[in-house]
């Protein structure tokens, strides 16, 4: 399949009417948890050093592990490159397993989960969630309306529920789903309906939140969801798409969401 028919598929069909507002699905990276530029290769160096027994702040080894651990490194960074140009290309989706397997690094080894462990505690302080994040949930709740989640991502959906339940707000979660676990990615129709189907409400009836104008706001409007875009400048240049979308609202700070919504709510009154 290519961009072109993922990006347009309502070219020829009128875009579905919005209904009642009955639930609102979040993006995770940038929207949940605040924007951070972060060096990508960094993170795999650091698995690739603790797989071959490197302490990262070490250099008290033989020059040839160091050298090893270099290159497997930049193999990891490479196949994930690779991996993320083929979701923009045509948006199948990608698994840090499938990754680490094409790489070449064998789960089976010793070091596997020491590397593993290491990796997690790399993204850390870059996954911390937003701290308006739970107020907003809250409101939400308040206003009768479920909370859902919707993520491209490699990891898993345990791996992300426990960030959540770490910064206290995957109780006011009621359904998430992640790319990980389906054979798509945002933008395609199939992940925005997945995310529905998960809380039981029609896309009609769910607003979407997100960073993005092409995955986030064009994805969601395709398939009947209304869609807030919170904006921001630093997401890099080789993730951009250009794309003619329009939002139904701008959020310039997550509790502003709140403020977009209460006027659709009351038009269901």
């Amino acid at each position: 399949m290519s961009i072109d028919e993922v990006r347009h598929p309502l070219a020829v069909h009128e875009r579905p009417a919005a209904g009642p507002v009955h639930a609102v699905i979040f993006d995770w990276g940038g929207t949940l948890t605040p924007w951070h530029t972060i060096d990508l290769g960094q993170q795999w160096r650091v698995f690739a050093r603790e797989v071959h027994g490197i302490p990262i702040d070490s250099d008290e080894v033989p020059q040839e592990d160091l050298d090893r651990a270099q290159e497997l490194g930049e193999r990891l960074h490479a196949v994930e490159q690779a991996a993320w140009q083929r979701v923009r290309e045509d948006h199948r989706s990608a698994r840090l397993d499938d990754i680490l397997a094409e790489a070449g690094v064998d789960p089976r080894e010793d070091r596997h989960h020491v590397a593993l462990a290491a990796y997690r505690r790399f993204w850390e302080p870059h996954t911390r969630t937003d701290p308006q994040v739970r107020p907003l949930l809250e409101g939400l709740h308040a206003r009768g309306l479920k909370v859902g989640v919707l993520s491209n991502t490699i990891w898993s959906s345990e791996f992300h529920r426990e960030i959540f339940a770490r910064d206290g707000v995957l109780d006011l979660i009621d359904g998430d789903v992640y790319s990980s676990e389906l054979h798509v990615m945002k933008p395609h129709a199939e992940a925005f309906e997945a995310a529905c189907a998960a809380l039981g409400v029609e896309p009609v009836n769910a607003v979407f939140v997100g960073d993005r104008l092409f995955e986030d706001v064009l994805g969601s409007q395709e398939v009947g969801m209304r869609a807030i875009w919170v904006p921001h400048k630093d997401i890099p240049t080789d993730e951009q798409v250009t794309v003619d979308a329009t939002p139904d609202g701008v959020a310039e700070s997550l509790v502003d969401v709140l403020d977009v919504l209460d006027p659709w709510l009351a038009e269901g009154d």
